[in-house]
């Protein structure tokens, strides 16, 4: 006996049941939600259902690798799903592998095909905003954000997509009185998501130069306070409070949030924490380095040598880059621009790192990394070059004029003057 699911195919299982909790997992898995282990009663219900096998093979695959396989096999004897238009999970799984291949490119190739059967479908326009915005095409993804958000209000990453193009043009105010209206709808979240939006919201007043108060807030309030939930996934914690570390400690401003760096290094010192994301890593390395955990440093960059060494020629090579930024980002930790500069090249463009498992905006730290050490180790033409053209993609950003007047003031050019008066202007424009 079939019964039908809720994108109205299909599924060989006669109990509703099973249905019932594939059905709740398709809904756990496009709202970013906190209970995605539903899929697990799944083959309880019925064993012998292929899709509930398969389902629950992914989920324990990134949760609890050692139970999958009882699952896939059972999968395996019986007939593989196959790819419907109107499946939007098996979407979602497809444009989450095309975010770690760095390939925004088949992502949204993969979304516009089953946009025909889709057209008022919950959630697909989130899915076709991020790989446009990735792509660069701002206009299209504010439209396609914008279009998910009036069919669900509540659609995460609909909301999370806008907040990506309003960040990227320099809309900080509207970015961040937009998500704090959207707040409220968080609650259900996954560590990684509710963080993750938060961390939005903390890089809005931060490159807006608002009070660093404000920033400390939302770190403390929104991201920290994450790990007291007793069903919250710490590496996802984690990930998104380093990357505002980072960001805070790029600007000089690192004193001012006390020992949280060295708190928060602290744990990562827990090898279990190491090898889950290589974005995650990369991270982690600047925090070990930048607290003087040395030891732990180098025990995590050996790691990741091997575990290269141990790819194929092909997948090595696509991760050589992800591991030279993570060598790079360590020596900028330890206080060793020099060799870290060494490392990154002349021609850095952190968005050619994708393949560590990071969006654009992710990777625009390491952007602002190289900018301040090139200041530092005294290539200010060379700064200024590279400054000049992020200005000219992003003139609203008051951080990068306050970096292309010290690259003038240290040539000594008139410049340095207007340039400081403009990034003084930029500093009290969005918040007062």
């Amino acid at each position: 006996m079939k019964k039908l699911d809720r994108w109205g195919y299909e599924v060989n299982t006669s109990s509703d049941a099973c249905i019932s909790a594939i059905n709740s997992y398709y809904h756990q898995v496009l709202t970013y939600g906190r209970d995605r282990s539903v899929i697990l009663q799944a083959p309880v219900h019925d064993p012998h259902c292929v899709l509930a096998n398969i389902f629950a093979a992914y989920f324990l695959s990134s949760s609890n690798p050692s139970r999958a396989p009882s699952h896939l096999q059972a999968a395996k004897a019986r007939l593989l799903l196959k790819d419907f238009p109107r499946d939007l999970v098996s979407l979602k799984r497809v444009q989450v592998l095309c975010f770690y291949m760095g390939r925004s490119d088949l992502s949204l190739d993969l979304v516009q095909q089953v946009l025909p059967k889709n057209q008022q479908e919950n959630y697909i326009y989130g899915m076709l905003a991020f790989p446009l915005l990735e792509l660069g095409r701002m206009a299209d993804a504010e439209e396609a954000a914008k279009k998910g958000f009036e069919i669900n209000k509540e659609d995460s990453w609909a909301q999370h997509c806008l907040c990506h193009v309003l960040q990227y043009e320099c809309r900080f105010k509207e970015a961040v009185e937009f998500m704090e209206e959207c707040s409220t709808s968080w609650s259900s979240l996954s560590s990684f998501m509710y963080t993750h939006n938060w961390w939005h919201v903390a890089l809005c007043y931060l490159e807006g130069h608002s009070s660093m108060r404000k920033v400390l807030e939302v770190y403390d309030n929104c991201i920290w306070k994450e790990l007291e939930r007793s069903d919250a996934v710490l590496p996802e914690v984690y990930l998104n409070a380093i990357g505002l570390l980072l960001r805070v400690y790029v600007r000089g401003e690192i004193d001012f949030f006390g020992d949280r760096l060295k708190i928060l290094a602290g744990y990562l010192t827990n090898q279990a924490f190491w090898y889950l994301e290589w974005h995650l890593d990369v991270l982690i390395l600047w925090a070990l380095a930048s607290t003087g955990a040395f030891d732990k440093g180098e025990d995590l960059l050996k790691g990741l040598r091997f575990r290269i060494s141990k790819m194929s020629k092909k997948k090595q090579q696509a991760m050589q880059s992800g591991m030279l930024l993570a060598e790079a980002v360590y020596e900028y930790g330890k206080g060793n621009y020099k060799e870290a500069l060494e490392l990154l090249g002349p021609d850095f463009e952190a968005n050619n790192f994708k393949t560590i498992g990071a969006s654009d905006e992710q990777l625009d730290v390491f952007n602002e990394v190289w900018y301040v050490m090139l200041l530092n180790t005294g290539q200010a033409v060379k700064a200024i070059e590279v400054i000049g053209k992020r200005i000219k993609m992003r003139e609203g950003a008051p951080f990068m004029w306050r970096l292309l007047e010290r690259g003038y003031a240290m040539v000594g050019r008139p410049e340095a003057t207007t340039v400081g008066e403009k990034a003084k202007y930029l500093e009290t424009a969005y918040f007062k």
